[in-house]
């Protein structure tokens, strides 16, 4: 492997991509959910429909810190913020911020201020376009997109964190256009419909609709879509190399939980730092998004990223694989800060551009 490695780093930019993953080190990462509370309740979300909410927060705050310095010692350098609502904790978001590499996830209601908080990347979700994300996100009151838009508007910190459905990818072009006019960025995700709902939201209808028209905005935006049309075929066929999306494959599973015993010893690839912590800082689930969910109906793009991101030999033989591989770990170090963002946002029409020819020559040998 040395040896084709070395090879494929004599073209320029892989070797500027990989020395920059390089410098920048390893993560070893943690999901916190920071709160139990959430100002919204969308339709289909992981954590009240797996009742997470139940592990409630502590309020003292000497046990958050207590928990923060566990996670330093543990040598924790990257946590992902979800819940609830992270907005409503600023003043804990502020405290990971300044102790780690972090994503922050919220819903766009209220505005996480600049101040403080200025090079922090936020990912604002939208599952839609502004009657979709109405009916899923704001029972058919609120428009959070519309609300979303108005507080990061020109926010260089803003990545749209996009849950598209099978039954809706005509949206796509629409949503990103409002995402690019108003001066964001954009990462797509894919929307498990765990509550059965069936209709526009049923992933058994298939994500090669929505694969085709990322691939489309990828093309038409590249450098405002941070994600690459490889990583959306991953999500979108849960396929790697012959392996099938599953629970078996997964990496994103908390290491120390008894669940998951079993399938440490099954001898696929985990992220052997990783831990799922419930708001109560106290426990962990199973695995990033529940306790018992069925993996047939999760479409995270985090974890299929991770499962990307862990089999580097499966990408080792040829250039384009390795490009494909290369450029995942790029764009998940550049959506997260942990590359310099300012410059390295620079590079992605070419990682793109890339990766259409790498894509081109693979079709066609």
């Amino acid at each position: 492997m040395a040896g084709s490695l070395k090879k494929y780093l004599q073209d320029p930019l892989l070797k500027m991509l990989f020395d920059e993953i390089k410098q920048a080190g390893p993560l070893r990462s943690s999901l916190v959910d920071i709160t139990h509370v959430c100002n919204i309740r969308c339709e289909g979300c992981y954590f009240f429909a797996e009742d997470m909410d139940q592990y409630q927060a502590p309020k003292d705050e000497s046990v958050f810190d207590a928990f923060l310095e566990q996670e330093k010692a543990r040598g924790t350098n990257y946590i992902t913020v979800a819940g609830g609502e992270p907005s409503l904790m600023l003043n804990r978001v502020k405290k990971i911020y300044d102790n780690f590499h972090l994503m922050v996830v919220t819903n766009g209601i209220r505005k996480i201020p600049v101040e403080g908080f200025e090079d922090m990347p936020i990912a604002v979700s939208v599952w839609g376009d502004h009657e979709t994300d109405k009916r899923l996100r704001g029972s058919n009151k609120v428009d959070v997109f519309a609300k979303g838009l108005k507080n990061y508007k020109d926010d260089q910190r803003a990545i749209w964190y996009y849950t598209t459905t099978t039954g809706n990818a005509h949206q796509i072009e629409g949503v990103v256009e409002e995402c690019v006019n108003n001066g964001n960025y954009i990462v797509f995700n894919f929307y498990g419909d765990i509550q059965h709902n069936g209709g526009d939201l049923d992933h058994k209808r298939g994500f090669d609709e929505v694969h085709h028209e990322i691939s489309r905005m990828i093309d038409r935006y590249p450098d405002r879509v941070i994600l690459s049309s490889y990583m959306s075929e991953v999500v979108s066929t849960g396929t790697l190399y012959g392996e099938h999306w599953g629970y078996d494959v997964c990496g994103s599973i908390t290491v120390d939980h008894p669940k998951n015993a079993e399938r440490l010893a099954n001898g696929n690839k985990y992220n052997p730092h990783f831990k799922a912590y419930n708001p109560d800082l106290k426990t962990t689930r199973r695995c990033c998004i529940g306790e018992d969910r069925d993996c047939g109906n999760c479409f995270d793009v985090w974890a299929h990223t991770s499962w990307i991101m862990m089999n580097m030999k499966k990408h080792m033989g040829s250039q384009a694989e390795f490009t494909n591989w290369l450029t995942t770990m790029y764009l998940f170090y550049l959506m997260n800060h942990v590359v310099d963002f300012k410059t390295g946002i620079q590079n992605l029409p070419e990682i793109h551009a890339r990766l259409r020819e790498t894509r081109n020559s693979m079709i066609i040998n």
